[in-house]
């Protein structure tokens, strides 16, 4: 491949600097080194005509689980590569609950090490507590001067108000980044879909979002009294977007994340017991969902994420109540977050900037932005081609999508990592 690309007659979109324009950017190896309206290329870099289509930084999903180590049944580096690069995702955060846990130095650089080779950034979040078990402290202190960015205990919450307390202190010494998955489990363990009158007819056990909002609004007490950067990693109802709007009016630093399915499915998708909308936390009433796209809007919910999560069949063809929670997402973020500019909820640089920008600016990324110096990380996709989803034309391992025949607009046509086309979309 060139050392020098020229992308011309491209939409240029930069959510960063609000730009979208037709013009022409040019990469140098893995950096951009120029964009405007018309570039004087070398004779010898390769030049390709995008036709108008969009152009946008390579997306980052903050919240992807994979099967890397512990379970390549369900999923391996590469094919997260590959199943992030169709759906133009460049930046992949790596959740720590694998086999063994990722809650030390040692299984970060085993994590990293295994992923040199991979076509795409994988960053690798270690847990706040050892083994996820919400008892003991990681070393926090110690990863964070290694270059660790953020710590999360995936989809455990840090229960105990104590050592949350403790955990919110030490990591404000080191600008650490704590991102909590939001679910107080005394009110949410013993259950499998949102709480209400669907749950009472279809006989399954209930999760109020009181589980969700009260983990909130106690995490947000204790950064009263410190300065910690704090993420929550899913918003999934009203009352947690009425009190995350609050803290940001107060200044505090705090930033909100939710997953592509909840604001573009709610829990009527469970309907026929349909395991693959079993998800944590799970879809919540059309009330919610709406509140969450209001949210989104608004700018109280920073971040939109795939929360990609590959089970098995075996552990989804199960009675709803014993199926493994979880969907695949990578190459749906894209397409079903272009539902909201199609429907005219939110213009198209707001939307990008949930993938790109915000996250980039939350974890101190040099990426998700077009700018010269800038990573040459990008996106090229037509937000107008139709089709329906195809579980089987899908690239992941497994195929528990919870988007199963769903007309949609968009599609990623090349994803470019560090300057190299990784993923053309072939018809």
């Amino acid at each position: 491949m060139p050392d020098i690309i020229l992308y011309k007659n491209a939409r240029l979109l930069d959510p960063a600097t609000g730009m979208d324009v037709i013009g022409e950017i040019m990469t140098h190896n893995d950096t951009i080194v120029e964009l405007g309206e018309q570039i004087n290329a070398p004779s010898d870099a390769e030049v390709i005509d995008c036709a108008g289509k969009c152009l946008c930084p390579g997306l980052i999903d903050m919240r992807v689980f994979v099967g890397i180590p512990g379970a390549d049944y369900k999923d391996t580096i590469e094919n997260t590569g590959e199943a992030a690069a169709s759906g133009g995702v460049t930046t992949v955060c790596v959740q720590p609950v694998t086999d063994p846990i990722i809650d030390d130095m040692a299984r970060v650089e085993f994590l990293e090490n295994r992923a040199k080779k991979a076509i795409i950034n994988f960053i690798p979040f270690p847990a706040i507590t050892k083994q996820v078990a919400g008892q003991e402290m990681t070393e926090i202190g110690l990863m964070s001067k290694a270059g660790v960015r953020a710590f999360t205990d995936g989809n455990k919450s840090v229960a105990n108000p104590a050592l949350m307390s403790k955990i919110l202190k030490y990591a404000a010494m080191f600008d650490a980044l704590i991102i909590q998955h939001l679910a107080v489990p005394e009110l949410s363990d013993s259950g499998c879909m949102n709480a209400g009158a669907l749950a009472t007819r279809l006989g399954l056990p209930g999760i109020s979002t009181a589980a969700e909002t009260i983990m909130l609004e106690r995490d947000l007490r204790l950064l009263k009294s410190v300065s910690t950067r704090y993420h929550a990693a899913q918003i999934t109802c009203r009352d947690s977007i009425e009190v995350m709007a609050a803290a940001k009016e107060n200044r505090m630093n705090v930033s909100a994340g939710v997953a592509v399915t909840h604001f573009s499915l709610n829990e009527y998708a469970i309907e026929e017991y349909r395991t693959f909308t079993k998800l944590s936390p799970p879809l919540r009433s059309e009330e919610d969902r709406v509140a969450v796209m209001a949210g989104l809007k608004d700018g109280t919910i920073d971040v939109i994420v795939s929360s990609h999560d590959p089970e098995d069949p075996e552990s989804k063809r199960v009675p709803y109540e014993l199926a493994e929670a979880g969907v695949i997402g990578l190459e749906t973020m894209l397409p079903v977050s272009l539902e909201m500019y199609h429907n005219k909820v939110m213009p198209l640089l707001d939307i990008l900037a949930k993938m790109t920008c915000n996250p980039a600016r939350i974890l101190g990324l040099d990426s998700g932005c077009l700018k010269v110096g800038a990573p040459a990380d990008l996106c090229i996709f037509d937000p107008d081609v139709p089709y329906r989803i195809d579980p089987e034309n899908m690239v992941s391992l497994t195929k528990n999508t919870a988007f199963d025949g769903r007309p949609i607009q968009g599609r990623v046509l090349k994803t470019v990592v560090s300057g190299k086309i990784i993923y053309e979309y072939e018809a």
